[in-house]
């Protein structure tokens, strides 16, 4: 079958995608906008806008050439030296999107689009020598807020590129510490500086990102072969097995219970949760009563998946001695396990459940948009990571506690480190007294302020990804002590703008005191002694 592509491009470069496009494509037709007038109707419009163009006129020019065409799709080539940001990036209407495109993945990215698919091809790499610096446009505290955030993520890096590297125990230890002390001193920065980030209108707590955007998890290579559920599900589930398998390390800032566990058991247990999402997902979709209440069978079953997971985990079929007998691993789990309480701090999962069982759009920064659009499919993502990692944190604090009293069971689970009873003790102690402090204090200011941290699988490390959304009916079920953390912050918020005007006026009466009384009073002392003395010359 005949492909008959529309090109838009400036000459030079529309004479060397056309014969790109005539050699490795033969049943390729290619038509030149401007050149010739008539000609069938185009099967795929290819657009390369100029250097330089401004995001408002690609928009915008990309919006007509779709309306224009339809249903004709649009493939937009951006050079690397467009003026678009991520975020607008995402928010184009074209069903390709590539950035300084070679060949293959050019020819790649038709295939996709004529078989009914939608591609998103970005370069990773440093901003654009465009953007705004840090610190234009903004006041001093802001910048110094901002360069403060910058300073920590850089030394945490460094920090995690040294746990990566061959560090020995003592060395990580130190490094682990050291992370955790970079943690609070950001909560603390972020706490401090509260009023002013909500001034500035972006989110502090990711300072390369864009106000109101959700970010780019991980690659921004994305790749549907098929506009339906099924494939964005499908894409959604190879990208983060392909980030799970390529290792996960810890760069959220905080301890984490599956870091006890070896890197091929966390992986496999990340591996068995996803597994069983993809069947609990079939299980909704074949059976249409149970669409009508999705979440409420969702949230029935997940002690399930849970168990199959923790079961497909630690293997069915492996035994080991406990009291002198050998015991099935799996089943002694199970039985020693508590799987049954909900997951912590998990959002409401009717919007992920209605766009990937059903199809439906998804609200992303205040708009609702398809499921298959790129904004969508990775807020989506972000989620499904989300419920991955915490459902595996909840798994694995469980193995921890069974591990307590089951030594042989060390070896088989857990890393070579915590095989001494001290070092798992310790462990667990740090994750109740960490799990202690957030909910008495780090989920109110939390809910307070409209904000939900999802843990995200981002280039390998497991990270944190902050998005602002109303939970005010989770604060109204706040217990009595973290009712007055969010008292305490109310408190600060109406007090503090009288304690400024309080010390500004002190400042100012000081300031009158000085100059008006004492430093006339000072003067006529002054003048009174200058006087004498000249009095007393006189006689002399």
């Amino acid at each position: 079958m005949t492909l008959t592509l529309l090109l838009y491009a400036e000459p030079l470069a529309a004479e060397g995608l056309t014969r790109l496009l005539e050699a490795d494509l033969p049943d390729c037709q290619v038509r030149v906008a401007g050149r010739s007038s008539e000609g069938p109707l185009p099967q795929l419009v290819l657009w390369q806008p100029e250097v330089g163009m401004e995001p408002l006129s690609v928009l915008l020019e990309c919006q007509r050439l779709q309306e224009r065409w339809q249903p004709a799709p649009v493939l937009l080539l951006l050079s690397r030296g467009h003026r678009l940001s991520r975020q607008q990036v995402l928010a184009l209407p074209a069903l390709g999107v590539l950035e300084a495109p070679g060949s293959e993945r050019l020819l790649a990215a038709i295939a996709t689009l004529r078989a009914g698919g939608r591609v998103l091809d970005l370069v990773d790499g440093p901003v654009a020598a465009d953007d705004p610096a840090p610190g234009i446009g903004l006041g001093l505290g802001q910048w110094l807020l901002l360069s403060g955030l910058q300073q920590i993520d850089a030394e945490r890096s460094l920090c995690q590129r040294l746990i990566q590297g061959e560090a020995g125990p003592l060395t990580r230890l130190v490094l682990e510490g050291r992370l955790r002390e970079l943690a609070l001193a950001r909560q603390v920065l972020l706490w401090l500086w509260g009023p002013v980030s909500l001034a500035w209108g972006g989110d502090p707590a990711n300072p390369g990102q864009a106000p109101g955007g959700a970010g780019l998890p991980g690659s921004s290579a994305l790749t549907l072969s098929q506009r339906s559920a099924a494939s964005i599900w499908g894409t959604i589930e190879a990208r983060l097995q392909a980030a799970v398998e390529s290792g996960v390390a810890n760069g959220s800032g905080q301890l984490l219970a599956i870091e006890g566990l070896t890197p091929q058991r966390r992986a496999d247990l990340l591996l068995a949760l996803m597994q069983q999402l993809t069947l609990l997902r079939q299980r909704l979709l074949d059976d249409p009563t149970l669409q009508a209440s999705l979440t409420e069978h969702w949230q029935r079953l997940q002690p399930e998946l849970r168990r199959q997971a923790l079961r497909a985990m630690a293997s069915p079929y492996v035994q080991l001695p406990l009291a002198g007998d050998l015991q099935p691993v799996a089943d002694t789990l199970l039985r020693s396990s508590n799987l049954e309480g909900a997951v912590d701090d998990l959002p409401d999962p009717e919007p992920l459940l209605s766009a990937l069982v059903q199809g439906r759009p998804v609200l992303v920064d205040g708009q609702l948009v398809a499921p298959d659009e790129p904004r969508a499919v990775l807020h989506l993502e972000q989620l499904v990571s989300n419920w991955l990692l915490r459902s595996a944190e909840q798994i694995a604090a469980e193995v921890l506690a069974c591990c307590s009293g089951w030594p042989e069971l060390r070896r088989y689970l857990l890393r070579p480190e915590l095989l001494a009873t001290r070092n798992l003790e310790r462990l667990r102690n740090q994750l109740n007294a960490q799990a202690r402090w957030s909910e008495w204090f780090e989920r109110p200011v939390e809910l307070y302020e409209s904000r939900r941290t999802l843990l995200c699988l981002k280039a390998g490390q497991v990270q944190p990804v902050t998005l602002t959304e109303p939970r005010d009916a989770e604060l109204r079920q706040l217990g009595w002590l973290p009712q007055m953390v969010t008292l305490a912050l109310e408190t600060r918020d109406a007090i503090g703008p009288q304690l400024q005007r309080l010390v500004k006026g002190l400042g100012d009466l000081v300031v009158v005191l000085l100059t008006q009384v004492i430093g006339r009073a000072i003067g006529l002392v002054g003048r009174g002694v200058l006087q004498g003395m000249g009095r007393s010359l006189g006689k002399g």
